[in-house]
């Protein structure tokens, strides 16, 4: 069964595995090693750091062949600025959608009408990747208050009840 507020999963109970109860939802590149930064959790982060920050610089050196294109073709100073500023603003405001999208989860629809602007500012989503993976797994803590809130609503639930409440005895 999938709790739909928090993405967690419940393991149906007498099933083998972990146990019951809510499981954590994975991350990209990281799996589940962000619940208890164990198996590599500190080698991910420095490979997703090292790499978003690797393909940024990659882009930006395919825009500047694109803007030295640009220049070779002489379509005028115009143009280019506009180009370069295009660039600039949807890069700026992939940022933020990136940003925001590690502190709480996006709307699909508005996901799905900023899917050009994001696809032109791609720089800002992998410098936004970049720095949020020096602190933690990006989405780390949208998914660990997500998931300690699915533990805490599994143990109220399954502790309400210890015995069997036909056996209860009448006064």
């Amino acid at each position: 069964m999938n709790d739909e507020t928090t993405g967690t999963q419940d393991t149906p109970a007498g099933s083998p595995g972990e146990g019951t109860g809510p499981r954590p939802e994975p991350l990209r590149f990281y799996g589940t090693t962000w619940v208890n930064h164990d198996n590599g959790y500190t080698a991910r982060r420095i490979g997703t750091a090292a790499g978003s920050l690797a393909a940024a610089a990659v882009a930006c050196l395919v825009l500047r062949f694109a803007y030295q294109g640009i220049q070779i073709a002489n379509v005028g100073s115009f143009v280019t600025l506009l180009i370069i500023v295009m660039f600039a603003i949807c890069s700026a405001l992939a940022f933020g959608h990136t940003w925001e999208t590690f502190k709480k989860r996006p709307d699909p629809d508005r996901q799905a009408s900023l899917r050009g602007l994001l696809a032109i500012g791609f720089v800002g989503s992998l410098l936004a990747y970049f720095f949020r993976s020096l602190t933690e797994a990006p989405g780390e803590k949208l998914h660990r208050k997500e998931y300690e809130t699915a533990v805490a609503h599994h143990e109220k639930r399954t502790s309400r009840r210890t015995r069997n409440p036909s056996k209860k005895r009448r006064s």
